[in-house]
């Protein structure tokens, strides 16, 4: 590939058929579109898992914005978190994810972290050594 797989954490605001106003995509670098999850918060580290509803493939330019207008009057998306993985999604895209994250020290989280995506559920849990009590 010749470049690092890379992930986005996004908030998305506004879509027509969310009927909370705000959700989380998330995106993971797959060849040239990302596979993509519908999440409606971010997993608690090494706690419970979250629904991860499947969607359609993104296009790889949403790993490198900030934030911009979603095309067809989707709302709009700003970058929650994005970095690295440290190894590349199954090649049969109904089998389970999983990956470890690099760059989520940016939302408090150890580096990596440990993505698991099966059964629509998506869990976090810690991939480096960290104290449980000095956690939040």
């Amino acid at each position: 590939m010749g470049h690092p797989l890379r992930y986005a954490l996004l908030e998305h605001f506004g879509a027509p058929d969310d009927p909370g106003g705000c959700h989380l995509d998330l995106l993971l670098e797959d060849g040239d579109s990302c596979r993509s999850w519908r999440l409606e918060a971010i997993p608690r580290l090494n706690g419970a898992a979250v629904r991860a509803t499947p969607l359609p493939p993104h296009r790889l330019v949403w790993l490198e914005r900030e934030a911009a207008d979603v095309s067809g009057g989707r709302g709009w998306a700003r970058r929650v978190v994005a970095g690295t993985m440290r190894s590349g999604l199954p090649a049969d895209a109904s089998l389970p994810v999983r990956v470890e994250l690099e760059g989520m020290a940016v939302i408090g989280l150890c580096d990596p972290v440990v993505l698991e995506i099966s059964s629509e559920q998506c869990r976090l849990s810690t991939g480096c050594e960290q104290d449980p009590a000095n956690s939040t």
